[in-house]
């Protein structure tokens, strides 16, 4: 290799800041801030890297630092939103860091001006992310110059500006990286550097929040991030009676138990063998009668939820009240409690052959292993639903569903699949296969359980987790992690939750829940 390809050719290097480092960062620094007065002194600089080696971060290329980011811990409550630069570096000697303290905040960022072009700020900045979560900090603040606007101030005012750089009317060399970089403007500051001249002595208050804070992270009974769903496809058969009934549900909890897993999950309607025993009554006075059943089977369901440790959505049951038929759906958490979920659109059928009616109300419930939401069946096909819960902050979805032929399911599955990419979360649907001969109006099955996630690079390119064996009675069990729904709705490659257009467009309950 000649020896001018050698001189040519980059060796970048990331490391922390030395205090030999001083003489190149002093060049930079000249160079960049000329006559503001806004560089650090050799004693300022020693007394940065004594108080917080780990937050002095620099890029060198073939021994010779080309870029630096400096940064210190506080305890932001000590300051809050109108501190000054003097005040939260203490003059720039560092004597206010504090390793307890719960944000990183960022002092300096600056690249050599022959260096420009190769994207070493964003590098600095990919670090600083990565100690900020490597530590458990809240976020990530600091204080940014607007050196462009010393050309608008005469125009309008730094609201207006700043405005104007995130709609991309107007570049800021630091503004419009800071925003690149999914840093969000929380406020102006007035007088942050008063010798910053370019600025008029304004900036943005700037803040990233680490999505992977913990605050008070406990040794044990902490919120599960992995998630094991298990789905029961359920065969419909005929059964004696209730306890043949139970027999066959608990044979598959106890499966789904013995894999460790958090949830259960059972299809709509999986007690509808036992509607056989009523097949000489009209269907409407038959399934009126099966609602009798209910409580019993829900007792026995809570009990296995507790004795084997394991959440069950008891897919759904006929609940008649001597007024009401309606469809409903159980949790039964692991630790005792339950809650139901009633299913709010009947189909045509349903209301013709039984004269079910819908419910009013729909939620989002808190489990140890995450927040669920329940739709039944012909219910994830209204988008607004899936919407509603999703605004509640919902980690998974759970759909229970019946359905006889290939066309009913794939209304089901499509759109179940829609609303884990729209929502950003996952959706877990189960249904049942078999034959019933004597129930009028659920004799023939059609499934395929399968949970769905969203749609990018965390996820499976098909938005699909795990499926199982069309109509064929099994088991599927697969592992959710709801970290990834955490950074895809903050870092996804398209946000559908966070870019709505709400000035444009929302959905509004009527009813109260």
């Amino acid at each position: 290799m000649s020896k001018q390809k050698e001189e040519l050719e980059h060796r970048l290097k990331l490391r922390n800041i030395k205090l030999s480092d001083f003489e190149d960062i002093k060049d930079i620094m000249t160079s960049i801030y000329r006559n503001q007065g806004m560089g650090w002194t050799k004693d300022e600089f020693k007394n940065q890297i004594k108080a917080f080696p780990a937050g002095q971060i620099c890029i060198e290329d073939n021994g010779k630092v080309v870029a630096v980011a400096m940064s210190l811990i506080v305890d932001y409550s000590k300051y809050g939103d109108t501190h000054t630069y003097d005040q939260i570096t203490g003059f720039g000697k560092f004597d206010t860091h504090d390793d307890n303290g719960d944000t990183l905040y960022g002092t300096d960022v600056f690249v050599d001006k022959e260096y420009r072009g190769l994207r070493l700020g964003r590098r600095l900045y990919d670090a600083r992310k990565e100690l900020c979560e490597n530590l458990n900090l809240r976020s990530i603040i600091a204080g940014g110059r607007i050196p462009g606007y010393n050309k608008y101030a005469d125009q309008m005012t730094p609201r207006k500006y700043i405005e104007l750089v995130k709609n991309k009317e107007i570049f800021d060399p630091v503004l419009s990286f800071q925003l690149a970089n999914e840093f969000h403007v929380r406020k102006v500051i007035t007088k942050y550097l008063p010798e910053d001249v370019d600025s008029r002595a304004y900036a943005t208050l700037l803040e990233w929040i680490n999505i992977y804070y913990e605050k008070d992270e406990k040794l044990i009974g902490n919120q599960k991030t992995i998630v094991r769903l298990g789905l029961v496809q359920w065969k419909m058969r005929r059964f004696a009676n209730v306890d043949d009934l139970m027999q066959q549900v608990e044979f598959f909890v106890d499966t789904i138990s013995n894999y460790k897993s958090d949830f259960c999950l059972f299809p709509e309607f999986f007690n509808a063998p036992l509607l056989a025993e009523f097949n000489d009554m009209e269907a409407s006075e038959a399934i009126r009668n099966l609602s009798e059943f209910t409580e019993e089977i829900l007792d026995r369901m809570r009990d296995l939820a507790l004795s084997y440790n394991v959440n069950i959505i008891a897919g759904s049951m006929p609940e008649y009240d001597g007024k009401k038929l309606r469809n409903v759906s159980y949790l039964c958490r692991r630790d005792g409690t339950m809650d139901k979920q009633y299913k709010l659109h009947i189909t045509p059928d349903e209301q013709a052959y039984w004269g079910l009616q819908g419910g009013n109300g729909i939620r989002v419930f808190d489990t140890d292993a995450g927040r669920i939401g329940i739709l039944i069946c012909y219910d994830v096909e209204f988008p607004e639903l899936g919407r509603i819960l999703a605004e509640q902050e919902m980690d998974i979805l759970f759909v229970p569903f019946w359905t006889d032929t290939k066309n009913a399911f794939l209304r089901v599955s499509t759109c179940a699949k829609a609303r884990a990419i729209e929502n950003e979360c996952y959706v877990a649907i189960t249904g049942s296969v078999g034959n019933l001969p004597k129930v009028e109006n659920m004799d023939i099955q059609h499934s395929q359980a399968a949970i769905y996630s969203p749609s990018d690079f965390s996820f499976p390119h098909d938005a699909t987790v795990a499926e199982a064996s069309l109509n064929t009675e099994t088991t599927i069990v697969a592992d959710v992690d709801l970290d990834l729904l955490t950074k895809l709705r903050k870092a996804g490659s398209v946000r559908n939750l966070e870019q709505r257009r709400l000035d444009l467009y929302s959905i509004h309950w009527k009813k109260k829940r």
